[in-house]
This record gives structure tokens, sequence and C-alpha cells, in this order.
């Protein structure tokens, strides 16, 4: 059984695709990009797989995210800049108090 639940624009060519699915088997929940192009059309690699039994995890941690919190603050801006081609990736503030669901 394989149930489309919605899909988001990623770029003109890549959508990311929301599925209710029986992969081998086991249902769950599946987010993939699904590119449209002359050369291949179809899903991607790039995607994650949650199990059904794992959902309800899923679902609360999805939940405890809050509008503000995808508010991106605004930058100093004397903020020194990565060099072209780089980008600077940072550590969870408190990663040993991650709430584990």
């Amino acid at each position: 059984m394989e149930k489309d639940i919605g899909k988001i624009s990623k770029n003109d060519t890549t959508d990311i695709l929301v599925r209710i699915d029986d992969f081998g088997g086991r249902r769950g929940l599946t987010i993939r990009e699904f590119v449209t192009s002359e050369r291949y059309t179809g899903f991607t690699k790039s995607g994650v797989r949650i199990q059904a039994g794992d959902f309800p995890k899923f679902k609360e941690m999805v939940n405890s995210v809050s509008e503000e919190d995808m508010i991106m603050p605004e930058e100093p801006e004397e903020a020194p800049k990565p060099e072209k081609g780089q980008e600077t990736l940072t550590e969870p503030e408190d990663k040993e108090n991650l709430p584990d669901y």
C-alpha cells in the first residue's frame, strides 16, 4: 500500500515527497527527493524512512518545533564570513541534554 501525503517544491526539478508505504513488508513514513528532468525522473537516494513504530516519537519531535523556532535571527553585520564554497557547522548548544524521544 502506498499513500502519498503531500509534496514540497525544493527547486525547479526537485520535490520533497512524503508518503506512507510498505517497504520490505514494513509500514513506514518515507520522506524522499523526487527529481523530474530530461536525464532522470524518479526518487533519488536522498531521504529518510521512519518506521511505523517510531512514528509517534517522530511526530512528537516535529510538533515540538514552534513557528518562532523557524524564524531566522538577524545576523550581526560584522560577523566573519566563511570562505567561498565553505560552510561553518556548529555543534548543538547542549548536545548531552537533547531529549531522547
